[in-house]
């Protein structure tokens, strides 16, 4: 195993060696005066705090054309002052079409057919860590938080904005508290800073300091600010208290039920902050799209809880915390005895609280800290001659926790520490992760060398279970000619899955990349992207060949801004699969393929735009084959109202997999496999404040099955035509949801939301859609109302409430028009 690590640990120091050359980028700097008396923030730069502020100007294209100046026509003024409070925006940006500006109004969190002004600030000045504030021309925000460039807008602020558009532009206006930011304590205070605009008619975007799209993160790029001096660090306390109310009816009952709690943040220093939810509600967390699972691995979902998705950028390293194990499924399945049956087990686990702790010091050091206990759950149990009912334990009381270490050094290079750990309460299994990431890339931008190992402890009553993963790779990542070798390996017994998601274990995979890209726009293109991918896989212990794969894919955007492209997969040895016999030591012998694809997106400039793509995956053996379809036309009605379908397709025939076990032979079957998925989006947005939101999805998925084999040793199969056919399945989904949103002041929101849910599951299929359909609609169906109401309280807004200073007071809430 160490062979594997080593050969490519020294490639990368032999690329190291002749890699260091120090690459400068020029930063602007623009230093900005301390006011006496806030502006009032209603789009209109006529306040004498305004009059002698400096001009940040001369903006250069980023796309498509990098590096080229602004025209005249849309030449861009920003200026910028402090007072004790926070940081004010005053961006004019000229237009000499201003009825084309587009100002389609969105959900907060969403850019859609807009023009926007883009600002992004970096108070520890490293050109890694930045938080972003995006006003649309529709006034709508968007905040987020960059790390080297990589983007995580789940995070929520409370900040200021109004826009005005006039007859030669329009014009932001913007206030950011600094107790939304995070800088060092010191008396004279030099943050990064860059801003930008897009012009969404023509798809083009300016900004303040040149980025350069040849090498490097976006954050690299930064301008600087200066001039802040002596300002106090503000406390950094706010609740977040809310009530909800729930009516919930299935199969002819109503339950009703009413919750309250609270949300809370505290700025324990200047860096770090502590998130903490009390008696957590999350009700109105969206439904997941669930599907029919007959693959060797669950189905991953996306997290829909807020407070476990805002603020993860420490609590992503290494991909080792999957949240939603968070109150997940239980660690274990009711244990019925003969003459018992089960009739409830759940599936979930209630969350008591949960707590986070994050920041970075002024040198770099990235500090994450998470922590959530769980509840106890039960299943019953019911004793099928007496009639009695016992509850059995299968999630006692649970602590998870993770912590991360990432120490960041030279502009965009990184060594992480990352630990998980579950301990359950009683004679339960506990776990334990940690993993080790380097990721280094020299002084010039061009070369990236990543190297990682991973542990895992599953700990079973006097049993430990230890597995390893290793990664390394260099990559070239500046440039038209982009490369790339990584090797990565993993024993059978790695296991994050009590905090983590894993799924192959056991392999080693050798990996090439070669690509060429377009830096500027040629011809007809405005970019272009070809990609050219090798993957060798191999089973290692005992090692076993699994896999070979050349890959192709490429992407195309013309200057009228339509992009489309395709590839092609060839698997030409064909495949030892070792994970589909679902027991170690096995695996199934499966044909080669050529899969080819296409797709396109049409100008989102238009009213209407379409998306769509066809794969089709021929393997080689007769009739056997698969496609993938996928439609999503979307029509923009007005800036106002917006709707979007989405159709997807995938007939798959002959298609081979496991269905079962019968002693200590493998059951594995053909079908003929249709899954079917109709979806409805749509947005009736009143004002930057008020929205109408409608998400439907209905998915069908049938197996039917047409041979039945017996696996042998050798991964060959053996057609066992008297087996009987119990296995043919159907399972269809519905849900829809309905929700009305208002954010009726900075932070606080009310959102009333309609559920409507039903599913369905059948050993049988085959059936016309009408039959499917009625058997649906003969389940009984979820329909569940809710309310919740929750207020943001600002701990220096209340304490000023009550404070007689009136330099203070000169910013309380009338002062502003308060942005969504």
């Amino acid at each position: 195993m160490l062979k594997y690590f080593l050969s490519i640990g020294l490639l990368s120091v032999c690329f190291l060696s002749f890699s260091q050359e120090n690459d400068s980028i020029f930063r602007k700097t623009i230093s900005i005066p301390r006011i006496a008396e806030a502006p009032k923030i209603d789009g209109v730069l006529d306040d004498a705090a305004w009059q002698d502020a400096p001009i940040a100007q001369n903006f250069v294209e980023r796309n498509p054309t990098n590096g080229s100046p602004i025209p005249d026509s849309l030449a861009t003024e920003v200026k910028i002052i402090y007072d004790d409070l926070g940081v004010y925006f005053g961006a004019y940006m000229k237009d000499p079409e201003p009825h084309k500006i587009a100002t389609e109004l969105t959900e907060r969190d969403d850019i859609g057919a807009d023009d926007f002004f883009f600002i992004l600030l970096n108070g520890y000045n490293d050109r890694q860590q930045s938080m972003q504030f995006i006003v649309t021309a529709a006034g709508v925000q968007y905040d987020a938080k960059m790390t080297n460039g990589n983007e995580d807008n789940s995070w929520d602020a409370v900040w200021y904005s109004e826009v005005k558009i006039n007859d030669d532009g329009w014009v932001v206006e913007a206030f950011i508290p600094y107790f939304i930011l995070r800088f060092p304590k010191k008396s004279v205070q030099e943050w990064g800073l860059n801003m930008e605009r897009e012009v969404f008619r023509t798809r083009t975007r300016y900004s303040w300091n040149h980025v350069d799209n040849q090498k490097g993160a976006f954050s690299l790029y930064d301008g600087e600010i200066h001039g802040i001096e002596n300002i106090k660090t503000p406390t950094r306390l706010s609740f977040q208290p809310y009530i909800s109310a729930y009516a919930n009816n299935y199969d002819g009952k109503t339950d009703f039920s009413f919750n309250g709690g609270l949300d809370l943040k505290y700025g324990i220093s200047d860096a770090f902050t502590l998130d903490m939810v009390l008696i957590p509600d999350f009700g109105q967390a969206r439904f997941d799209n669930n599907v029919l699972n007959l693959s060797a691995f669950e189905v991953q979902f996306a997290e829909q809880r807020a407070f476990f998705n805002e603020g993860t950028e420490l609590f992503s390293k290494g991909d080792m915390f999957y949240s939603r194990r968070v109150g997940g499924a239980p660690s274990r399945s009711a244990n019925a005895n003969e003459g018992e049956e089960v009739l409830f087990q759940p599936n979930t686990v209630d969350l008591i609280n949960a707590t986070k702790v994050s920041g970075r010091t002024e040198n770099g050091l990235g500090i994450g800290f998470f922590n959530a206990v769980t509840d106890e759950a039960f299943a019953n149990i019911r004793n099928t001659e007496t009639g009695e009912t016992r509850a059995e334990i299968v999630e006692p009381y649970t602590n998870y926790n993770v912590t991360v270490l990432d120490q960041r050094f030279g502009d965009n290079s990184s060594v992480s520490f990352v630990n998980t750990n579950v301990n359950r309460v009683g004679n339960f299994r506990d776990a334990n992760a940690t993993g080790l990431y380097v990721s280094h890339t020299n002084k010039a931008n061009t070369w990236n060398y990543g190297a990682s190992t991973e542990g895992s402890w599953v700990f079973e009553e006097d049993e430990t279970t230890f597995g390893t993963e290793i990664q390394a790779a260099a990559t070239k990542i500046s440039g038209e000619h982009r490369v790339e070798g990584r090797i990565d390996l993993r024993s059978l017994d790695y296991n994050i899955n009590d905090l983590g998601f894993s799924t192959n274990t056991n392999y080693v995979r050798y990996i090439g990349y070669y690509g060429y890209r377009y830096l500027q726009p040629r011809g007809n293109l405005n970019n272009m992207f070809l990609n050219f991918n090798l993957f060798h896989f191999r089973r290692l212990d005992p090692d076993l060949f699994s896999n070979f794969t050349f890959n192709f894919n490429s992407s195309f955007t013309t200057k009228e801004f339509f992009s489309y492209g395709g590839g092609v997969e060839v698997t030409p040895f064909g495949q030892n699969d070792i994970y589909e016999p679902r027991i170690n030591g096995r695996h199934v012998k499966f044909p080669g393929y050529q899969d080819q694809w296409i797709w396109m997106n049409t100008d989102f400039r238009k009213k209407l735009a379409f998306e769509g793509f066809i794969d089709w995956y021929k393997y080689f053996e007769q009739g056997r084959s698969s496609v993938f379809l996928s439609l999503n036309p979307r029509y923009r009605f007005s800036n106002k109202f917006n709707l979007n379908y989405g159709l997807f397709y995938n007939p798959s025939y002959k298609e081979q997999g496991f269905v079962d076990m019968d002693g200590n032979d493998i059951i594995f079957g053909q079908r003929d496999r249709i899954t079917v998925e109709n979806s409805i989006g749509g947005n009736y947005i009143f004002n930057n404040k008020i929205s109408l939101n409608l998400i439907f999805r209905h998915y069908y998925s049938g197996a039917l099955y047409t041979k039945l084999y017996s696996l042998e040793q050798n991964g060959e199969l053996t057609e066992e035509p008297e087996r009987e056919n119990i296995y043919d399945v159907s399972f269809n989904t519905w849900n829809l949801d309905l929700k009305f949103a208002w954010w009726f002041a900075p932070g606080s929101q009310i959102t009333i939301l309609y559920r409507n849910a039903l599913d369905s599951y059948l050993q049988e299929s085959g059936q016309s859609i009408n039959e499917n359909l009625d058997y649906l609609f003969s389940h009984p169906q979820l329909n569940s109302f809710s309310i919740r109401l929750s207020y943001f309280l600002d701990y220096n807004r209340i304490r000023n409430a009550f404070s007689h200073n009136t330099n203070l007071n000169r910013s309380k809430p009338d002062k502003m028009t308060a942005g969504s």
